[in-house]
């Protein structure tokens, strides 16, 4: 069974995705006069300016990732598998092409065409406009298997073309025809540039060479070598300095000069992973990079040596995050741990707010010495961290647990680096010990300490300040087996620790003695602490969850429902929900008041790590193989939400993951009408018959029924009101509280001047209302229509029920039988009181000289005489307990 209308949380955006293994595209535009750079992230294309590297438009999601990324002067170039898009104004799909029947895997647009390449060697000329095929070439695999395609500068309607054999060829499109074969230089073509200077193209082989030649005369101008594998990307620098550069598989760019024909400087580490893309901007010292380590990086040159600096950069992490945690209360920065061994912070505010914090190493000196391909100082990933805000400008507020390693390290998050101190046990400083390592780790509220446990089980503190050790929870060890979770409260009182046998432990944390242990029912896999709320969420290998009160040390809440390995848990600020991520690629919403599960839904990639924002905003989460931070957001802050207990055969639906453009969530008002379950509660009149009941009336109704004369004479105006002009556009009303337009009535042509004396004897309707209920005995309706009465207008009724004002007193028998029946069913109780004393004020002297009248009076006595009595003592007995609590010691 599936839930009808949307869930807890909805999809809003991704951080940190930025590149992808797709070359870059640099295009130029005229009106805006700035150049804007396109990269290919998974299924959508961003696009940044080059000025400030900010993002200006995300387009359109297409099916799957893209693989291949063009571009000219209007249009932007796409393809997937064997189809190729076209963007317009880098948001939407506005061509679609298909006819290839293999995958794409070259791009050249071409004037009013545009040209693609697949694998199997099919090169087919598209018209732009009408999405026709002008020309199809086949080319034979085993002696011309195209690898690269370029349009040669001043070269109409031709195309030079690149194969795997190593030869050249160049088209005209125009004609079909081949003009000219070069023989080339029996590597394989790996990539085609133009050089400044017309006729002249950089060819790059698989062996690492570039030759410079010139294709007018196939004559080769110059010959370079790099020894670092295939040749990537090539650029020509255009603003005055003959310099070429030349990307490689392993992130190096060489600079070469081309006057003295010898190369000039490295650039050593540019990225991680190979050099997707590299372009100059034209007539301008940036060279713009990005690689499939999911980094875009402009470099400047403007220093000596011709060596280039990074003047603006945008990157993420290059394998995928393991960890994250909010930093700070204001739940603007997430903290992430990856893969790659680094620590960064993605604002979800803006991209340029966003922090790497780097790597960590055993010695920093040496690192930056061997740099990043040889340094074997580096530690391994961080697999665990804790953070506080705390004193974070004054010593390290970072504290991170490394894969298979016992040394834990801090980290400065003002000054963006590794901190100034490692923690580990004192028997263990001279040497390392294979199979001990840090499990957990946490830090107090104040900065001030960190608690680490691990896989022998020993638990140790540590001052952030100084990084000297400040005690140990047990004479050796805390726990049997290794520790799974640590955690201090919000007050600094106790360390409480979860041991792989079973255990939790309640340790002072000033003294480090045991105060409690209680055993668990299985082998606790991680737990998590709310300082706020003092509850403590425990995670299990049999999949099942635990919720523990720190106060009272008991299991409150027991949870299942998991089918595979709890990867995290995250509490929402106010306590109320629990929220937790397994690897059956489910993320589930526990309600702790209610003990059920609220909310449930599943994605195409288990999460990893989730967090809570610290103002209830949103829902973090990274997820397995992906390298960015996908951002929920909470639907119960701006939308009507259903958080009753979900059904036991409840199957939760799959939920496609954000991109990088904030989804607006537009359906929501559609979703609540179609909603069943949403019906809002109407409360019932009267929750239970023993129960007095007041009604919801304001005050002003009812409280001042005795004070209208009082009223009257101080409201009475000091001169008669003025006639107001005649407006005939306004429609007349019928005075009262619920504004009500006057019926049109029927003009007749002959008006009699005889006055109809039945019009002065008109009856109102509670008049009649009340006559009615003397046979039928209900009372309902004479009740309702009093209620929407106002003071002057009841008073007025009530002063007509008397015979000398048009009544009966078989009509004050009913209105005194209506307040009978108000104070047997006990509702409306504040009513009755009131207009029960305005009748006796009004009609006291006619009450006493009806006998039938006056029997009725004594009978309401009594039941008001009950009815008081029994509020009484219920008043007595709550005021004598809240005396009791005030003045009792405690």
């Amino acid at each position: 069974m599936a839930r009808e209308g949307g869930g807890l949380f909805a999809g809003f955006r991704v951080l940190g995705r930025f590149s992808g293994p797709v070359p870059h595209v640099l295009r130029y535009h005229g009106r805006h006069r700035q150049f804007y750079l396109a990269t290919a992230v998974g299924p959508s294309v961003h696009t940044y300016n080059v000025n400030k590297l900010g993002i200006v438009a995300v387009s359109n999601a297409l099916p799957q990732d893209i693989t291949c990324l063009a571009a000219d002067r209007m249009l932007m170039f796409a393809s997937y598998d064997n189809i190729l898009h076209a963007f317009a104004r880098n948001k939407e799909v506005v061509h679609t092409y298909e006819g290839h029947k293999a995958r794409i895997h070259l791009l050249q647009p071409f004037g009013d065409h545009v040209i693609s390449v697949d694998v199997d060697n099919v090169l087919i000329v598209w018209n732009i406009q009408s999405e026709e095929a002008y020309l199809q070439v086949d080319f034979d695999k085993s002696t011309f298997a195209v690898s690269a395609i370029l349009h040669p500068s001043t070269y109409l309607n031709k195309i030079l073309l690149g194969s795997e054999q190593g030869s050249l060829q160049l088209w005209n499109i125009k004609s079909n025809k081949l003009l000219y074969s070069f023989p080339g230089w029996h590597l394989a073509v790996t990539t085609l540039e133009q050089a400044p200077a017309v006729d002249v193209v950089a060819v790059g082989l698989v062996s690492g060479h570039i030759i410079v030649h010139n294709i007018k005369f196939d004559e080769t101008l110059m010959k370079f070598q790099q020894d670092w594998g295939p040749i990537t990307a090539i650029s020509f620098r255009t603003d005055g300095h003959p310099v070429m550069a030349a990307g490689s598989p392993i992130g190096h760019i060489a600079l070469w000069d081309l006057e003295e024909k010898k190369l000039m400087c490295q650039m050593q580490d540019a990225h991680s992973t190979a050099i997707a893309g590299m372009s100059f901007v034209p007539g301008e010292p940036l060279l713009i990079t990005n690689g499939a380590d999911n980094a875009i990086r402009v470099w400047i040159f403007d220093g000596p040596g011709g060596t280039g600096r990074v003047l603006r950069s945008r990157m993420g992490h290059s394998a995928p995050p393991t960890k994250i945690r909010y930093h700070g209360q204001n739940g603007e920065q997430i903290l992430s741990a990856g893969q790659d061994g680094t620590l960064q912070s993605f604002s979800t505010v803006h991209e340029k707010f966003n922090k790497s914090l780097g790597r960590g190493s055993i010695n920093k000196k040496k690192s930056k010495k061997k740099g990043l391909k040889l340094d074997t100082m580096a530690l391994p990933p961080i697999t665990v961290f804790a953070s506080e805000v705390a004193h974070q400008s004054d010593w390290d507020s970072i504290v991170a647990c490394h894969q298979g390693y016992i040394t834990c390290t801090t980290w400065n998050y003002q000054k963006t680096s590794m901190g100034a101190h490692k923690l580990r046990p004192e028997e263990f400083s001279k040497h390392k010990p294979i199979d001990i390592y840090a499990t957990a780790v946490d830090i107090t509220s104040c900065g001030n300490f960190a608690v680490i446990g691990l896989s022998s089980g020993q638990v140790d503190v540590y001052n952030m300040q100084s990084g000297i050790h400040r005690g140990r929870c047990g004479k050796e060890r805390a726990h049997e087996g290794a520790i799974r979770g640590v955690a201090v409260d919000g007050l600094n009182q106790l360390i409480i620790t979860a041991g792989s046998e079973g255990l939790i432990k309640f340790w002072k944390f000033r003294t480090k003695d045991l105060t409690y242990s209680t055993e668990l029912s299985s082998s606790p896999s991680g737990i998590l602490l709310h300082r706020d709320s003092g509850i403590l969420g425990i995670a299990f290998d049999d999949f099942s969850i635990s919720v523990l009160d720190i106060e009272t040390r008991k299991i409150v809440r027991t949870f299942s429902g998991h089918h595979g390995r709890i990867n995290d848990m995250t509490f929402s600020p106010d306590g109320r929900w629990l929220i937790t991520s397994s690897m059956d690629c489910t993320i589930k919403t526990w309600d702790l008041p209610s003990g059920c599960l609220i909310d449930c839904f599943l994605i195409d990639s288990a999460a990893v790590s989730l967090a809570m924002s610290p103002t209830g905003d949103f829902l973090a989460s990274t997820h397995v193989d992906d390298l960015g931070i996908y951002l929920w957001s909470n639907r119960s802050l701006y939308s009507l939400v259903s958080l009753r207990p979900l059904p036991a055969d409840y199957e939760p639906s799959m939920v496609t993951r954000p991109s990088t453009c904030p989804v607006q969530d537009v359906d929501v008002a559609e979703d609540e009408e179609t909603c069943d379950e949403m019906i809002e509660y109407v409360s019932p009149e009267q929750l239970g018959e023993q129960l007095v009941t007041l009604s919801l009336l304001p005050e002003s109704r009812w409280k001042n029924l005795l004070s209208l004369d009082v009223i009257k004479k101080k409201n009475k105006p000091r001169e008669p009101p003025k006639v107001p002009k005649s407006a005939p556009f306004f429609i007349p009303t019928v005075p009262g509280l619920i504004p009500r337009y006057i019926a049109p009535e029927e003009e007749n042509d002959t008006q009699s001047k005889v006055v109809n004396l039945g019009v002065l004897a008109q009856k109102s309707d509670f008049y009649i209302r009340l006559e009615e209920a003397l046979s039928t005995n209900e009372y309902t309706a004479p009740l309702n229509l009093l209620k929407r009465l106002g003071p002057s207008h009841i008073e007025i009724e009530l002063r007509g029920l008397a015979p000398e004002g048009g009544g009966s007193a078989e009509v004050m028998l009913s209105f005194l039988r209506m307040i009978g029946m108000m104070l047997n069913k006990k509702y409306n109780f504040e009513l009755a009181q009131a207009y029960l004393a305005l009748f006796l004020k009004l009609h006291l002297k006619i009450l006493s000289s009806e006998p039938n009248l006056l029997e009725e009076v004594s009978r309401l006595s009594t039941q008001l005489e009950e009815t008081w009595i029994h509020l009484q003592t219920l008043f007595n007995q709550s005021l004598c307990v809240l005396t009791y609590m005030k003045s009792a010691l405690l």
